[in-house]
């Protein structure tokens, strides 16, 4: 295997990720908007949703210090989101069906960026998909969390569950030695067309009910 083989992985995951963090930065900031934060918390907010998954990925695998803290593209992508939302927050609000496309592309590029990076750490495959799934929804859930919601992940269609369809199919491609572009990218389509799938037909998992059952 040449240098250049060993090179696309590394660039095609820092890619993804910084895909992700723009477009995650940009959900946290709106949600921090709505909340009536000044732009010091948007721009935490927007920092938040675009880097935790990340973060949390990197913490897990020991690739510390994680890539946030080493590499200032995933800042300044964040506060770019974060400063852009706040004083274009009503443009972002008109076109709300196109930020759920980008949230859904966000979900779909972290989860399977999440995986590889899981993968070229060593990291069993079965985690490295768990992982992968955590980079995807980590972000959404902090951010929720600090503005006192409940999170998305645990109320939404099928958002947990894309993101680890995706991994999964990045994980079984790695198991068959396919090559690494054609499985992230068919892993993220996955991901992404379920989750709009799900947005449109309304699919959830079973929710809980007071009386014990479900709907």
């Amino acid at each position: 295997m040449n240098d250049a083989t060993l090179l696309v992985p590394a660039t095609l995951v820092l890619t993804l990720d910084l895909i992700g963090t723009f477009v995650f930065a940009i959900s946290g900031a709106a949600s921090g908007v709505k909340s009536r934060l000044d732009v010091f918390g948007v721009s935490v907010l927007a920092f938040v949703a675009g880097n935790a998954g990340g973060m949390i990925r990197d913490v897990l695998i020991g690739a510390v210090p994680p890539a946030v803290l080493s590499n200032w593209r995933y800042v300044a992508a964040s506060l770019i989101a974060g400063v852009a939302t706040f004083f274009c927050y009503p443009s972002v609000t008109r076109v709300q069906r196109i930020v759920l496309l980008f949230d859904a592309a966000g979900l779909a590029t972290f989860a399977v960026s999440g995986t590889q990076r899981a993968l070229a750490f060593g990291v069993n495959p079965v985690a490295a998909a768990l992982l992968g799934m955590v980079t995807g929804i980590g972000g959404g859930m902090m951010r929720d969390l600090l503005v006192n919601e409940i999170p998305v992940v645990l109320r939404a269609e099928l958002y947990a569950v894309a993101a680890l369809a995706g991994a999964a199919v990045v994980v079984v491609g790695h198991l068959l030695h396919w090559p690494p572009l054609p499985t992230t990218v068919a892993g993220a389509g996955v991901c992404f067309l379920m989750r709009l799938i799900a947005i449109r037909r309304g699919w959830s998992l079973p929710v809980a009910t007071d009386e014990g059952g479900y709907l």
